[in-house]
């Protein structure tokens, strides 16, 4: 179950960052994990799609929120260590709770 964590972290850090582990850019030891790793939480806006962004200036705030919750999941599930990785049931939490951020109601 840890690989299936594991995977799940890096398709969710692939699909908000419109990275894949085998670009050009991850080189000398520099991963997909850290790359968003190092940009939690302050720098987690120039990571993410730009796509993902359009049309919700007013919303930045909520949105920023949003994102950073989704790659920190990201990240937790894509620890080198199995034994650090967190469980499902706590990434299905951890999506919802950045879900509640970006609608603004709770599931």
């Amino acid at each position: 179950m840890t690989g299936d964590v594991y995977s799940f972290g890096i398709l969710l850090l692939e699909m908000f960052t419109r990275r894949r582990p085998t670009d050009n850019m991850f080189n000398d030891g520099l991963t997909l994990h850290g790359y968003a790793k190092m940009a939690l939480p302050q720098k987690v806006m120039e990571i993410v799609d730009p796509s993902l962004l359009l049309d919700h200036e007013n919303e930045r705030i909520r949105i920023e929120e949003c994102l950073v919750a989704v790659v920190r999941t990201g990240v937790f599930c894509s620890m080198e260590s199995p034994s650090e990785r967190i469980q499902m049931t706590d990434v299905v939490a951890k999506l919802c709770a950045a879900r509640e951020i970006f609608t603004g109601r709770s599931i």
